[in-house]
C-alpha cells in the first residue's frame, strides 16, 4: 500500500514539473525583450540576430521548442548559456549547493527557535507569555523576507559593523563563510520561525486535549514526559508537511536574499538570467528547483506517513 501511494506521488510530481515547465515557456516567451538583441548588442545585423535565434531553436514553434528542452532534460542536457558559452547544467551545479546551504541555515535556526515557542506557547495559554509570543510570531509572518534582509543589512553590516555585508565568504575558510551565512539566514529565516510557532501551538493544544493524553495524566505520567514524549511527536506532524510544501516559499526568500547580500546560487542565476533573456538559462535552473520542491514536498509526504501510524492507514 505505501509502494503505491509513492508510486501515485512520483506520477504527480511529474506532472507537477511538466505542467510548470510549460507555463515557464509560456510566461517568458511573452516577456517583453528579444534575446538575440540583448546577447548581441544594438550594433548586431538583422541577419546575425536570425542566426542566433536559429543556433538557440527560437525560431522555432514553442511546442517544438518544449518538446526539444524536456527531451534534452530527461538525458541531463540542460542547454548552453548563452552569454557564455557553458552548459547550463554545470552553472545550475555550482550554483546550487550555496541556495541549499543558505535555505537549511535558515530553516534550521527556525525550527530550533519555532518549535519550542510553539511549545511554551501552548503550555501557558492564555497568559502573558502566550501573548507575547503571538505578537513576535504575527509580527515576524507579517514582515516580507526582502525587508528583513535590507534592514539586517543596514543595521548590522553597515551602522554596527558586526558582520559582513555582501559574497559568500573567502573559498576554504569555514569561519569566514558562516560570518557571511548569518545575515541571510536571518533574514529568510524569521519569517519562518512565527509560522512553526503558531503552527507547533495549535497543534500542541489540539493534542493535549485527546483522549489518549488525558489517559496519561490519569495515570500519573510527569507533565513533561506527556508533552515531550508524547504530544510532540504528534503535534509536528503538521509541521513536517509545512516544510515540505514551504520549500518554494524559502527558495524564493533565498532569491531576494542572494540579490540583496550579492550571494551566488540559483535565485541570483535565475534573476541574472531573467535580465539577460537567457531563456536555457532560466529554463535549467527552473526546472532543477522545480523538481527539488517536488522531492522535498514528495519527502515530507512519506516521512508524515512514516511519523504517524494514522497517515499510512490511510494511504
Amino acid at each position: 500500500m505505501l509502494l503505491l501511494y509513492i508510486c501515485k506521488r512520483l506520477g504527480l510530481a511529474a506532472v507537477t514539473v511538466l505542467v510548470a515547465m510549460a507555463m515557464l515557456f509560456v510566461t517568458i516567451y511573452v516577456v517583453p525583450g528579444d534575446p538575440a538583441s540583448i546577447a548581441l548588442g544594438p550594433l548586431a545585423t538583422p541577419e546575425i540576430k536570425a542566426q542566433f535565434r536559429a543556433k538557440l531553436g527560437l525560431d522555432r514553434p514553442l511546442p517544438v521548442q518544449f518538446w526539444r528542452f524536456t527531451s534534452a532534460a530527461a538525458t541531463g542536457d540542460l542547454g548552453t548559456d548563452v552569454m557564455n558559452d557553458r552548459p547550463v547544467a554545470r552553472e545550475v551545479s555550482e550554483a546550487l549547493p550555496f541556495t541549499l546551504i543558505l535555505s537549511a541555515a535558515g530553516i534550521g535556526w527556525a525550527i530550533v527557535l519555532g518549535i519550542p515557542l510553539g511549545c511554551i506557547s501552548a503550555l501557558w495559554r492564555g497568559g502573558m507569555v502566550d501573548r507575547a509570543l503571538g505578537i513576535v510570531s504575527i509580527g515576524s509572518i507579517a514582515v516580507p523576507s526582502f525587508v528583513v534582509a535590507l534592514y539586517s543589512l543596514l543595521l548590522f553590516a553597515v551602522m554596527l559593523q558586526w558582520l559582513p555585508a555582501i559574497g559568500a565568504g573567502a573559498r576554504g575558510d569555514p569561519w569566514d563563510q558562516f560570518m557571511h551565512l548569518i545575515l541571510p539566514a536571518f533574514a529568510i529565516g524569521l519569517g519562518w520561525v512565527g509560522y512553526l510557532a503558531r503552527l507547533v501551538r495549535a497543534s500542541m493544544l489540539e493534542v493535549l486535549g485527546e483522549a489518549h493524553i488525558r489517559t496519561a495524566r490519569a495515570f500519573g505520567l510527569p507533565e513533561r514526559m506527556i508533552v515531550f514524549r508524547y504530544a510532540l511527536k504528534l503535534a509536528v506532524l503538521p509541521t513536517v508537511a509545512l516544510l515540505g510544501v514551504g520549500v518554494g516559499r524559502l527558495l524564493s526568500g533565498a532569491v531576494f536574499a542572494e540579490i540583496v547580500f550579492n550571494r551566488p546560487g540559483v535565485g541570483k542565476l535565475v534573476f541574472d538570467g531573467v535580465l539577460a533573456r537567457n531563456f536555457p538559462l532560466v529554463s535549467g535552473t527552473v526546472l532543477v528547483t522545480t523538481l527539488f520542491f517536488v522531492l522535498c514536498t514528495l519527502a515530507a509526504d512519506l516521512m508524515a506517513a512514516w511519523l504517524d501510524p494514522r497517515v499510512r492507514g490511510g494511504l
